[in-house]
């Protein structure tokens, strides 16, 4: 018994041994992001999982608009793509991609792209910068988010991580996760998953079993 257990259980605790690997490898918790929007596509679609690092993490130190010399290159465009949550109520984090760095007071239009902009400092809530930080945009959305609406200008201290790559597709069970979640709370999404995550793996390693079993056999009629 206490082996068909721990049979059940050695896949899921061989994801969390992947996990904390990589978290110690990036410096960020949890090290990878689900992606849930379009908002960065083509490069990255709703379903990716996207691995991220610490902003501080060497070699991936610092943060780099996509303005500025020597950007990184990061999804097919300059800047770094970083990972904020605004401090707004019910605000899922947003991933996107720095623009450039912005300081206290100035009127940042006055360097901004005027195809990702629409009105004036006058007319954009976000403008004068009330404090510094960064002008920040979706690949796919065509706007700055402060002219958009979609977030303010973006604090340092907001910033929980910075995008190194994508793995398509691999998001969407995190992304089923959290809709769960919302739909029926953390206990029963836990027993579901935890569920079927044992029976995949019992599965998994009977089907093995009997594939090894069936080899032993064919060899022993081979001699």
């Amino acid at each position: 018994m206490t082996r068909n257990y721990a049979g059940l259980l050695a896949p899921a605790a061989a994801v969390l041994l992947v996990a904390v690997v990589v978290a110690a490898v990036a410096g960020a918790w949890p090290p990878f992001v689900a992606v849930e929007s379009g908002s960065m596509a083509p490069e990255v679609e709703r379903g990716d999982l996207v691995v991220v690092t610490s902003t501080d993490r060497f070699p991936w130190g610092g943060l780099v608009g996509a303005t500025e010399s020597g950007a990184p290159t990061t999804f097919g465009s300059a800047g770094d793509v970083i990972v904020f949550s605004p401090p707004s109520d019910g605000q899922r984090p947003i991933m996107h991609r720095i623009a450039f760095p912005v300081t206290a007071g100035e009127d940042w239009t006055d360097r901004a792209d005027p195809a990702l902009l629409k009105g004036d400092c006058l007319t954009i809530t976000a403008c004068p910068a009330p404090y510094d930080g960064y002008v920040t945009y979706g690949d796919a959305n065509g706007e700055y988010d402060q002219s958009a609406g979609i977030a303010p200008i973006v604090r340092e201290e907001w910033i929980t991580a910075k995008a190194l790559f994508a793995v398509p597709n691999l998001g969407w069970f995190r992304v089923g996760a959290d809709a769960a979640v919302a739909r029926v709370g953390v206990l029963p999404t836990a027993v579901g998953f935890g569920g079927l995550a044992a029976a995949t793996g019992g599965f998994g390693a009977l089907l093995l079993g009997r594939v090894a079993a069936r080899r032993t056999a064919r060899d022993e009629r081979d001699r």
